[in-house]
Formats: C-alpha cells, structure tokens, sequence
C-alpha cells in the first residue's frame, strides 16, 4: 500500500473530488482526517471509514476551528504526512452585476483559507511530507463570468511555486492538481433540475477531446501520485486532468462538426 501509516489532511473530504480522494487514501493504508460543512455527509464518510479516519466539521474561513482540527488529527494520530487543499468554492461573478462580498468570498475560500490552512499545519509536517493543491483549468481557459474563481485558482498555480521555494529546505514537498470538467456536485450550482445538468454535460463533452467529463476517482488518483513517493523528486509541478481540453483543443468534437 502508497501510503501505509501516513496521515492525511484533506479539506472538503465528505464530497466529489475530496471524498474519492478520501475513500483512496483510506484503501491505500492512510489514516485519514476529513473536513467539510456537513455534519450528515461527514458522518457518513466517518462509518465508512472507521477508526482510521476522523471527520471534523469546519469552514476553511474560520481559521480557529481549522487549527482545532489540526489538533485533534494530531492528538488521533501522531503527525501529519500529507495535505490535500481541496475546499474551493465556484460562483458566477460576470463584470457589471457582482458585489465585492461575493467576489471577496471566492478569493477567500479558494485562496487565502489555502495559504492559512498550510501555514497552520506547518509546525506538525515532517520532512518528506507533501502538500497538493487544487486548482482549475478555469485558471487558464479565460471562461466569462468566473473572474474570482479563475483568479483564486490561477493564484493557487503560483502560491505553490513560493511555497515551494520556502519549504524545499525543509524537504516538504508541494504540487498542484488541476482538472478539467468532472462529474461532482459543484454543477449542481449552475443548473436547477436533471434535464438541464444534462444539457449542461453535453455541451462540456463537445469541448473535451477524449469526449466525455472526468470522474472524481480520475483526479484521486492523481492526488494519491502526488502524496506518495512515486512523486518524490516533483517540486512545484502541476497534473492537468482534463481529457486533453487545455492543451489539445482542436481535439474536441466541437471543432470537428
């Protein structure tokens, strides 16, 4: 097992991409300590998991709770091997109709809840240790409507190459995931019943060159590279999963029609 007696910090574990992520780690031998806002959905993946895994509820914003969890997966288990930043949040903010409450929330959830959550975890992770990221390939892709969502995970790209040059002495390694469309519950914000998410689904699969969305697994997969020591000489590197949309476009069947 990749990741035999580590610990593993993942925010947001209790759905999509954070929950795959979860349930891998968990099959791959980590103890594993789960965030989100939940408490149902948090239970829920606490009897999955059993004894080696500790679901807190906590907001990444309320950066007082966030150390709570901290020192209570310290306390459980001992130390901590592996932090996976995955909490983010996506909202529509289109230029001439957002408010700087809406725009400032994005930023804070995505990006600075990030560099807090690190910086909290530092005096507890051993050298060897790594960290990963999440960002989007909205970061690059220049979509309308999503300037603080692009903006958070674009800066995400670069808060990982400072801290990358900060923790190297350290060896602590940190590493960035970057997926394209996938098939989780953050949709669900941007349609409002089954027939339009389905709309929605076949549109993005028309933008992707191998045709169709990802699945959370694809990107857990991803993660657990990242965690484990088959990645021990990648520093400040970045997967993009997103079935070829960002650097082979023209392969997407919307340009072949």
């Amino acid at each position: 097992m990749r990741l035999n007696g580590r610990v593993a910090l993942i925010t947001g574990g209790n759905s999509g991409i954070g929950l795959a992520t979860s349930r891998l780690f968990a099959t791959e031998g980590a103890k594993v300590v789960i965030t989100g806002r939940n408490q149902a959905t948090l239970d829920s993946v606490q009897r999955e998991l059993g004894m080696n895994a500790l679901a807190m509820q906590a907001d990444v914003t309320d950066y007082m709770a966030v150390e709570r969890v901290i020192s209570s997966a310290v306390d459980r288990f001992g130390k901590l091997d592996i932090v996976f930043a995955n909490a983010g949040i996506a909202e529509y903010t289109p230029l001439g109709a957002t408010t700087v409450d809406t725009f400032e929330q994005v930023l804070r959830v995505n990006l600075t809840s990030t560099f807090f959550l690190i910086q909290a975890c530092l005096p507890y992770l051993r050298a060897g240790a790594s960290i990963i990221l999440n960002s989007s390939v909205q970061s690059v892709n220049g979509r309308p409507g999503l300037s603080a969502y692009a903006a958070s995970k674009a800066a995400v790209r670069t808060l990982a190459r400072v801290m990358a040059a900060e923790l190297s002495p350290r060896s602590i390694r940190i590493n960035v995931i970057t997926p394209g469309a996938i098939d989780t519950p953050i949709w669900d914000n941007a349609v409002t019943n089954a027939e339009e998410r389905a709309s929605l689904f076949n549109k993005l699969r028309k933008t992707i060159p191998l045709g169709r969305l990802g699945v959370p697994t694809e990107i857990a997969r991803a993660v657990l590279f990242l965690a484990s020591e088959e990645s021990s000489f990648i520093q400040a590197g970045e997967i993009v999963v997103d079935g070829g949309a960002t650097t082979a476009p023209l392969g997407a069947a919307i340009y072949q029609e």
